[in-house]
């Protein structure tokens, strides 16, 4: 399209509805994240499983989205480059579910004895199950926010819009999935889930999951059926390369050096900012409710009874505490774009954002601080939650925080779209780069969260203390080094016809 013709935008709802897609993702990791980790010890799972379970989300993020992304950015199907990936990663998705899901009836009818307390063929199908759901998950994330980053075509102030409603339905996912998760008699609307090998707590999952699915197929198939794109050709996809004789895998590791290799320094800064930001924000996402468990409310994972019980009351309120986070990430992620108008841009809403997230990473040494004195005040040997005051000041804390997190999931990936825009580089390939900002920061604070406890005496603060730290030098690189997108002269002129 030429410039300086006019056309008409495309319509907001069609943001909103492939928007929606994140509802249904999130739906399924809320589940993930308080449901799975006791239901994998119902299985039996050695330390060692669990583990390497739990890597299987920064792995695949790592390898699969700049895949997923380059091979989107040049697909050639009739009904367009994004919509094949993301229904392929939501039927991968209904299908890892059920596999979760039934692990138990699957194991028990494949010869797993009821007696036995590990169940080698249900870790076995649960191993697989939970590898292929975060798996089709990375399928499903980086072909939606690159499809969104199409329909706004080059709109900056629409790839914002985008992602901060890609941002609000993100939440709408995580209260549908822990308002489901703490229902004990969801299992009552579908029966048959109860079977000889999957109790209550068990057919409970299982019902969740297919509640899940049922969600996220109907809202991916209203998706791709009401939003259509316009396919690309051969010649757009740059086919001719190939078919001089290099494999696409050879390709798209060639495209990934050169895109590194090209990269201009608006696109490093941002990755250095994400990058700091993760490493901040990982430490808490990791161990929120544990935090509140063990160091607000004083209980022991393998303490006494009592203990156990203080600590499981504890990480109850710290998934209210997450409940919380989730309803202030959904307002705040439809207010990013007025608010950010207001102080000057972007960069420096996320810049002032980052330094909310220091700030409320350093007052839960504060809120640790008071919550222990309480403890010695009124004798070593209580057992009893903290008073209210306490309590209110952690899920305070809950809820502030759900609003720079409203920021890390909406503009890092807008001003990646932006950037890249300005560039004229592929979306999807863009995107997938930027996650690897965000997966390798994970695994980097998984590995050395652990050693850093124990050298300052244990618990979950000092990894939250050096989170802190990451978040306020990310605040102030994001305002003084991130260069402000170039201004749009004419929004109408910049061809909002990405998809039709």
């Amino acid at each position: 399209m030429e410039t300086g013709q006019t056309v008409t935008p495309i319509p907001l709802w069609n943001i909103v509805v492939i928007s929606a897609i994140a509802a249904g993702i999130q739906f399924g990791w809320a589940l993930q994240l308080s449901l799975l980790t006791p239901y994998v010890q119902t299985l039996g799972v050695p330390h060692v499983w669990a583990a390497f379970i739990w890597l299987c989300g920064p792995i695949s993020g790592l390898v699969v989205q700049p895949i997923v992304g380059y091979s989107s950015d040049r697909c050639t199907s009739r009904i367009g480059r994004r919509r094949p990936f993301i229904a392929a990663g939501a039927c991968f998705v209904a299908i890892a579910v059920c596999m979760i899901g039934f692990a138990k009836d699957i194991g028990h009818r494949s010869g797993d004895s009821l007696q036995n307390p590990t169940k080698p063929r249900a870790v076995a199908i649960f191993v697989t199950g939970f590898w292929i759901l975060d798996v089709a998950n990375n399928m499903l994330q980086g072909p939606c926010r690159a499809f969104l980053a199409d329909l706004s075509s080059n709109d900056h102030k629409r790839m914002r819009i985008a992602n901060a409603w890609f941002s609000f339905f993100m939440a709408v996912g995580n209260v549908f999935g822990y308002a489901a998760g703490s229902f004990s008699d969801l299992h009552k609307l579908l029966p048959f889930t109860q079977t000889t090998a999957c109790d209550v707590y068990c057919a409970n999952l299982k019902t969740c999951f297919i509640i899940d699915i049922v969600f996220l197929l109907s809202i991916t198939i209203t998706a791709i059926t009401t939003v259509k794109e316009t396919p690309i050709t051969r010649k757009e996809a740059g086919d001719e390369e190939d078919n001089e004789g290099r494999s696409s895998g050879r390709a798209f590791f060639g495209e990934l050096v050169m895109a590194f290799k090209t990269l201009k320094r608006p696109m490093w800064v941002l990755l250095l900012v994400t990058s700091l930001n993760w490493m901040a924000w990982f430490p808490f996402l990791l161990y929120d409710t544990d935090w509140m468990g063990a160091e607000v409310y004083g209980g022991k994972v393998k303490g006494s009874a009592s203990q156990q019980k203080l600590y499981d009351e504890g990480v109850r309120a710290g998934a209210l505490g997450l409940m919380i986070n989730s309803i202030v990430l959904a307002f705040a992620s439809l207010g990013l774009e007025p608010v950010s108008r207001l102080i000057g841009g972007v960069k420096n809403m996320w810049g002032g954002v980052n330094l909310i997230l220091a700030a409320s990473l350093a007052a839960t040494v504060w809120v640790t601080k008071v919550a222990e004195a309480w403890r010695s005040e009124h004798g070593p040997q209580i057992l009893t939650p903290p008073p209210t005051s306490i309590k209110t000041s952690a899920l305070a804390l809950f809820g502030l925080l759900g609003i720079p997190l409203a920021v890390t999931f909406s503009i890092p990936f807008a001003l990646a779209s932006i950037y890249c825009s300005e560039e004229g580089g592929g979306q999807g390939l863009s995107l997938g780069v930027l996650n690897l900002s965000i997966v390798i920061p994970q695994m980097i604070i998984s590995v050395i969260s652990g050693p850093v406890d124990a050298a300052f005496g244990g618990g979950n603060l000092p990894a939250f203390v050096l989170g802190s730290i990451l978040a306020a030098i990310s605040a102030l690189l994001a305002i003084f080094a991130l260069p402000n997108p170039k201004t749009q002269l004419s929004l109408n002129s910049t061809g909002m016809a990405g998809a039709h």
